[in-house]
């Protein structure tokens, strides 16, 4: 096995998939008061995760709570359903939302008014969905990082010359020095976005999760080997094209959680503006055109490390596309209609009746069901 892995090991890192001709890992090596890229490097994100594990700690306690007090979100104390084994084997087996001719059959199974099962229902599918506050914790905490690594962006980019001329990203490459500034750039976000990945079970799931789920993997993936391969001025370019949208829909969520309607429309039409322009303009237009057009005039060898960078540079060209729709169907609505609303997230439902109808008939079973489901004609079973 261990042989397996060296062989493995020493396939993955051959020079021909990451370097130029002439070009091997031994050109790499640090010299001259110059530091280079090494792989060994990106160890640490994996336990700067967690200080961005603790950070987040922090600001969701110290930032995002008493934010919420100054917006007026309190912490709602969600009413359980009654304990039910049968409601709830159908709830979790069959449909979170059951028809009318179903909970009218529940309701003659179980005894209970179809008013009850009908809040039975509402009150367990609003068990499943985060509070405001949880929502505004991880929202607060996105938009302090994603506001803080742009203006740390901008510092460690604008006197640099390929922030302005974007021939330059590739100017003395493979051999170009790794700078203190890009070192802690790199740092922070790939551990940022570990720490995302490492929370997704926990963090507000909405309809768009497997995109996010992609988005995270490739910006991981896409991290990775341009710091391997030493695109670290290209990397950075993307890092910041990315991140000067993203705190700008933060901002809009927050007041949105807090029904500042027009402060959130207000933060969304800049947010939807910036990323047309980032993610649809620039990004195609300037590094893609950067990396897959511009390597053919530094260099005559296209390494395997040309196609892995693009190819993940385009999976997330397609999520921008995706992304950008999704944008614009609500921008479109909001032009319209007048609201913005994040058509990705679950809306809590209101719970109207009292608590005195939770009480079953007297008579009532809690566990019985007749109906067409099998479930519901398991007349037979009355111990779930």
């Amino acid at each position: 096995m261990t042989h397996i892995l060296k062989t493995l090991n020493s396939w993955f890192w051959w020079e021909n998939i990451w370097m130029p001709e002439n070009c091997t890992w031994a050109n790499f090596v640090d010299r001259d008061g110059l530091t280079f890229p090494k792989v060994q490097d990106l160890y640490a994100t994996i336990p700067f995760a967690f200080v961005m594990l603790f950070l987040r700690f922090i600001v969701e306690r110290c930032i995002a709570v008493p934010l919420a007090n100054a917006l007026g979100i309190k912490q709602v104390k969600r009413v359980k359903p009654q304990t039910n084994p049968t409601l709830e084997e159908y709830f979790k087996s069959c449909t979170k939302k059951p028809s009318q001719a179903e909970i009218r059959r529940l309701a003659k199974k179980c005894n209970w008014t179809v008013h009850l099962v009908e809040k039975w229902f509402r009150r367990r599918r609003n068990m499943e969905i985060p509070t405001v506050l949880k929502k505004l914790q991880e929202v607060c905490w996105r938009f302090v990082f994603y506001f803080l690594s742009t203006i740390g962006g901008f510092i460690t980019l604008y006197d640099k010359p390929w922030f302005h001329d974007i021939w330059y990203v590739w100017v003395d490459y493979p051999f170009q020095s790794l700078l203190p500034s890009q070192y802690w750039y790199y740092m922070a976000e790939m551990s940022f976005y570990w720490s995302l990945l490492f929370t997704l079970g926990m963090d507000t799931k909405r309809k768009d999760f497997k995109a996010h789920v992609i988005h995270h993997l490739a910006a991981l993936g896409l991290m990775f080997c341009s710091y391997c391969a030493n695109y670290t001025r290209l990397g950075t370019l993307v890092m910041l094209v990315h991140d000067c949208a993203d705190f700008w829909l933060e901002a809009a969520k927050i007041f949105n959680y807090a029904h500042w309607e027009n402060t959130c429309s207000v933060f969304f039409v800049i947010f939807s503006i910036v990323f047309f322009i980032t993610r649809l303009v620039i990004f195609p237009f300037w590094i893609l055109r950067a990396t897959l057009y511009y390597p053919t005039y530094y260099t005559t060898t296209i390494v395997i490390a040309y196609f892995l960078f693009n190819g993940q540079l385009l999976v997330l060209q397609g999520l921008h596309i995706y992304w950008g729709y999704l944008v614009f169907n609500i921008l479109r609505k909001f032009i319209f209609i007048q609201k913005v609303k994040d058509d990705r997230s679950d809306e809590e439902e209101e719970d109207s009746l009292s608590d005195t109808e939770e009480q079953p008939l007297k008579n009532g079973s809690k566990n019985g069901c007749e109906a067409t489901h099998p479930l519901l004609n398991n007349n037979n079973n009355n111990d779930y």
